[in-house]
């Protein structure tokens, strides 16, 4: 796995031997991160990781100039790997936070202008996602929630739904507030 584009393209990225998650394909990535260049300025960007996992999708944000990335996951030792890659390339806007999303979701109290969840696709509560983002006060002002997901699952109906996409087997629904 590596960094797909930005000041840290083609580093790759240490992860946790305990990792076991399915992380964002680079094909994918790389998609997703052409649609964000033409909707957002990076720079001026504070962003939410849910289920953060390996961190990768926080890397290409921090690779691009986002001032601020917060990264929740209960796994200690994936925010511990997080950590020392954050470290070695000299990043300082990522912050980890060891908590569950959910109950982070309920007590945050700051706002980012981009949430991203990538969950474990058998997670119980999966299709309640978009509804617990906007039901906190998580998103800025006009943000974007991305989540990704199987095909299974269909936003489309969702009141914030405004786009999706498809790349290999990786689903993108982009909502807007």
């Amino acid at each position: 796995m590596r960094i797909i584009g930005g000041k840290y393209k083609g580093r790759i990225i240490s992860t946790s031997r305990n990792f076991s998650g399915r992380p964002t394909t680079d094909f994918a990535k790389e998609s997703l991160f052409n649609i964000l260049t033409n909707l957002v300025d990076f720079e001026e960007m504070k962003v939410l990781d849910m289920f953060g996992g390996t961190g990768s999708i926080s890397f290409e944000f921090a690779s691009r100039g986002c001032m601020f990335i917060d990264i929740v996951d209960t796994d200690s030792h994936s925010l511990r790997a997080v950590n020392e890659m954050a470290d070695k390339l000299g990043i300082t806007a990522i912050h980890t936070i060891r908590a569950d999303t959910f109950r982070y979701i309920r007590s945050c109290q700051k706002k980012y202008d981009i949430v991203f969840a990538d969950p474990p696709y058998a997670l119980e509560e999966f299709q309640s996602i978009p509804d617990r983002v906007f039901n906190s006060s998580l998103l800025e002002t006009e943000g974007i929630f991305i989540l990704e997901h199987p095909k299974k699952f269909d936003f489309s109906e969702h009141a914030h739904f405004s786009d999706h996409r498809k790349y290999g087997h990786v689903n993108f629904s982009f909502f807007r507030l």
